[in-house]
């Protein structure tokens, strides 16, 4: 049997309920399409800017539009890409 103090029983987390019903539905802002794939973004680090001092792949997942095949806006800030796709 162990000396050491027991850690008090963590509390019990209550889960939050949402009705998806009343949630947002994301649409395409090119054809209003709500059907998305999910897709990937890749991003190389050169060995200079790495912190490993290696080259990196590094992927970024997104999801484009299954019937135009749009990336919404919303889904690329910060890749650096919000004007080119």
């Amino acid at each position: 049997m162990s000396t050491k103090p027991m850690r008090p029983p963590l509390p019990n987390k209550q889960q939050v309920k949402v009705d998806i019903s009343k949630a947002d539905t994301v649409a395409c802002e090119s054809c209003n399409n709500v059907l998305f794939i999910s897709s990937t973004i890749i991003k190389r680090i050169s060995p200079l800017m790495s912190p490993t001092g290696e080259e990196a792949l590094i992927p970024i997942d997104v999801y484009s539009c299954g019937n135009c095949g749009k990336v919404p806006k919303t889904m690329l800030k910060g890749t650096g890409l919000e004007d080119k796709l």
